[in-house]
């Protein structure tokens, strides 16, 4: 899958911590072993924001990449399709959980539930 790797996007925050553990939290993977680039054998150590090249989706996403890769902002990257690409949209994500348990209390007497 063709990607672009966002310029100007470090300044966004998650409640996860860091991209990467954003992205180990909702992905539902394996930190993949190597950087999912075609052909990269170093080890992913960042969460890098990406859009789908050629879509008229212009969602940001989160994937892994390693620090080589997640330099090269503003190019297209071919990553491997099997990692998924988590959106970086914390109300979609990590946002989720807390919004949810907050109008679950705010329109109710009773104790928040598991969500």
């Amino acid at each position: 899958m063709i990607v672009t790797h966002i310029n100007g996007t470090s300044d966004n925050v998650c409640k996860c911590g860091s991209w990467l553990a954003h992205w180990k939290n909702h992905s539902g993977q394996t930190l993949p072993l190597y950087c999912p680039e075609d052909g990269c054998l170093q080890k992913p150590e960042v969460g890098a924001h990406v859009q789908i090249d050629n879509s008229a989706d212009r969602s940001w996403y989160i994937v892994p990449l390693c620090s080589a890769h997640n330099r090269e902002t503003g190019k297209s990257l071919d990553v491997s399709v099997s990692v998924m690409l988590v959106p970086a949209k914390a109300g979609r994500t990590c946002g989720k959980r807390e919004e949810a348990v907050a109008r679950t209390a705010s329109s109710s007497e009773r104790t928040p539930t598991r969500i």
